[in-house]
């Protein structure tokens, strides 16, 4: 059963929502970052699955601050522009912020670990919670920009999971190169290369590979289940 959950801000901007699902006895919460489609169907289709699976598993309004509420169709070129000019007007830090806020929710609603898993831009941002947040377990899906961020890795105190496009449009060779070269070695990071294109692990979209997506999904099921239980 999904409901709505209120998040306060901690940088006292005022407070957002987030889709949540699964029972609120849950011992390990997950949160759901969102792609620049905001919380969509797709994304809400992942949190009833963490939920299906015992999970107390929210996905936080990360547009918040822009645009509330935003539910995009990335197989709609109008929808698609939209969430682009919105990528291009995110705070990066602030979304850490808010995810930050997220994982402090779940902890005071009861999770005594909670891990991240995010795509797109959310896998961007799981990198970077891995980072600077105390998330018990982070994992990114085709993350664009950490190429960019590779100096906060030495930040990393618990286990990381890459999943890496090689075939991505997002993120050119030269990029998944530097990724490969700075984390390959670290003693909490997996990476795991496909041969596909972005966003290949989506929930529902013409951008799809159900089988290199239910690949991915099961390596991510099995860290979380390792890492949070």
């Amino acid at each position: 059963m999904s409901e709505t959950m209120q998040i306060a801000s901690l940088d006292g901007a005022g407070g957002f929502e987030a889709y949540a699902a699964g029972p609120t006895s849950a011992t390990a919460g997950i949160v759901v970052v969102q792609e620049i489609f905001g919380i969509n169907p797709g994304i809400r289709q992942m949190v009833d699955g963490w939920g299906a699976l015992g999970y107390r598993a929210i996905s936080p309004d990360l547009f918040w601050r822009l645009e509330p509420g935003v539910s995009l169709d990335a197989d709609k070129p109008d929808e698609m522009q939209h969430a682009f000019g919105l990528y291009q007007r995110f705070d990066v830090d602030l979304g850490i912020t808010d995810i930050a806020a997220s994982i402090r929710a779940l902890r005071a609603a009861g999770c005594a670990t909670v891990g991240v898993v995010g795509y797109c831009l959310g896998g961007l941002l799981a990198y970077l919670s891995a980072c600077r947040t105390d998330a018990d377990a982070s994992v990114g899906y085709y993350g664009v920009g950490i190429d960019g961020k590779l100096d906060e890795a030495d930040a990393i105190a618990q286990p990381l999971m890459l999943h890496i496009a090689t075939e991505d449009g997002f993120v050119p060779a030269e990029a998944q190169a530097a990724v490969h070269a700075r984390l390959d070695g670290h003693p909490r990071c997996t990476l795991h290369d496909y041969k596909a294109d972005h966003a290949f692990a989506r929930a529902i979209g013409s951008s799809r590979v159900p089988d290199l997506a239910a690949l991915a999904d099961q390596r991510t099921a099995d860290f979380f289940k390792d890492n949070l239980y």
